[in-house]
């Protein structure tokens, strides 16, 4: 060995240790600061009193082809969902991420058992990594002859290791037969059902059979027993469209769908979001679309339930309220829909959100609308929304306090991640 290459060896090795040691101070500090927020949002939490908030009621709307109705409270849409079930002649295929083993969701496992017992065929999709806290025993309790499916918590086998082997099952559907389909943003259990603003919507009609053929590709995809049968006859409705992504496949329609609907977008865009991160992308296409003259809202949780991903939210609201965009804080209560409403036109539905886990991860479902009496709608319930919402403006946003800035900053290397 020369005498130059014998004093590298130990400089690459000092290197090696200088960058192992910055890199597990940022991880610390980051980790820090995440529990420092989880705390302080524990303490906020504590005897905060519940507050209503505002509601449209569910209404039903005609599409060429079948009828859509939306749903922003959630016992209204469980009352439905379960006389639907009880309804039920044929077939039941129930999918959720989150299924609490509380009141409401022994209601539902209640009537899905007594759908099995009068004959009709129950097929039942779930979470596992969602569902973690949920004692095995309600699970347990469902009768051998309901066919149940678990989104396990590693799945890909050998590949585990592979990105699109990790995502989760988000999507939140519900057909009965071939008279009713429903897909939004809720969850199943009593804090959905009245602690929570979501949107939800149920299909009748053609586009039914649609979300049918989400349920049984993906059943039949993930192994499901029995395999199902495809749908007999299809619907190329000009009106409503499915957009389903599916990690496994490598597809993910729905942010392509946002996309070109914002690009589209000549007077107004709404969006309601629960966990608002876009990318960059994305976050160019809203900025371009308020420079263009665009009226640009996006209403976000004040507070949602997930500090974390606020703080990373709160990265990117400066290049957005530079351009124009109006940020809506909803109040009192956490927003978990994922909706929007583009020029009185276009609208969406769904499970997704802005955010890459939603829009380049998980497994999701979002139904696209081209109707002027569902943009109308959902344009309504945008401004009740409103009504709750205090607006973050580029003055107060430029001043907030230094610690707010520093905590931002530590935490920005974890957004790509979500």
């Amino acid at each position: 060995m020369t005498p130059r290459a014998a004093l590298r060896r130990p400089r690459r090795a000092s290197a090696r240790r200088w960058v192992r040691r910055t890199a597990g101070a940022a991880l610390g500090t980051q980790l820090f600061t995440a529990a420092g927020l989880l705390a302080l949002d524990s303490i906020r939490r504590r005897g905060r009193p519940e507050r209503e908030f505002p509601r449209a009621p569910a209404r039903a709307l005609p599409v060429p082809g079948g009828e859509v109705r939306v749903y922003t409270y959630g016992e209204d849409l469980f009352e439905d969902m379960l006389a639907d079930i009880d309804a039920a002649q044929e077939r039941v295929y129930f999918e959720t991420f989150i299924w609490k083993g509380d009141e409401v969701g022994g209601r539902f496992r209640d009537a899905l058992v007594a759908a099995h017992e009068r004959g009709v065929e129950v097929y039942v999709v779930f979470d596992e990594f969602a569902n973690l806290v949920v004692p095995r025993s309600f699970y347990a309790s469902l009768p051998d002859g309901i066919h149940v499916l678990r989104h396990p918590l590693v799945s890909g086998g050998p590949a585990f290791f592979m990105p699109h082997n990790w995502g989760r099952n988000h999507r939140k559907l519900l057909v009965v037969d071939d008279e009713a389909a429903y897909v939004g943003g809720y969850n199943i259990g009593g804090l959905y059902a009245t602690k929570w603003r979501d949107t939800h919507a149920r299909f009748a009609g053609e586009i039914v059979v649609e979300l049918e053929n989400a349920f049984v590709d993906y059943w039949n995809e993930q192994g499901g027993k029995p395999l199902l049968p495809q749908p007999r006859r299809r619907t190329w409705s000009r009106t409503t469209r499915v957009h389903r992504n599916v990690p496994v496949d490598y597809v993910y329609p729905i942010r392509n769908m946002y996309l070109e609907a914002i690009d589209r977008a000549q007077d107004r865009i709404y969006l309601t979001q629960a966990y608002f991160i876009p990318d960059t992308a994305f976050t160019r296409s809203l900025v371009n679309a308020a420079r263009r003259g665009v009226d640009v809202r996006i209403i976000v949780p004040h507070y949602s339930n997930h500090i974390v991903a606020d703080w990373l939210s709160r990265v990117g609201y400066h290049k957005l309220l530079r351009a124009g965009v109006r940020l809506l804080r909803f109040e009192n209560a956490m927003v978990h829909a994922k909706t929007a409403t583009i020029d009185g036109v276009w609208s969406t539905i769904g499970t997704a959100n802005i955010d890459r886990l939603s829009l380049a991860g998980n497994f999701e479902v979002n139904m696209e609308v081209l109707d002027a009496s569902v943009a109308e709608h959902l344009e309504r319930v945008f401004a009740l929304d409103s009504g709750n919402c205090t607006e973050l403006t580029l003055e107060e946003w430029t001043e907030r306090p230094l610690i707010n800035r520093v905590t931002e900053g530590i935490l920005s290397p974890w957004r790509p991640l979500l």
